[in-house]
């Protein structure tokens, strides 16, 4: 799956973290941003997060495929931590552990 994801042109820091299990972790939040364009599904991630606490699991769904790259900026600025990835069809998963 790796290779797959790498070629891509998923960012190497969400094929580091690619795993199916992102779909069916217990999170504490999720957040359904699929259908909405970039900068959408990272405004809602973020709304979701100022809702959880230190240590919470936040799952968003997304289909727009700038979000990759946007998640992995905004995870590398705020210091959140993304825990798992998916993507499947024109679709992504991702699992955020706020900080």
């Amino acid at each position: 799956m790796k290779n797959q994801l790498h070629d891509s042109g998923i960012p190497p820091a969400l094929v580091a973290v690619g795993s199916a299990s992102a779909l069916i972790c217990a999170v504490d939040m999720e957040v359904d941003a699929r259908q909405l364009a970039c900068p959408l599904p990272l405004l809602k991630a973020k709304q979701g997060l100022r809702n959880l606490n230190h240590g919470e699991l936040l799952r968003v769904l997304a289909t727009d495929a700038g979000s990759l790259k946007d998640f992995v900026s905004f995870a590398h600025l705020t210091g959140q931590v993304i825990e798992h990835f998916y993507a499947q069809d024109s679709g992504y998963c991702f699992v955020i552990r706020k900080q």
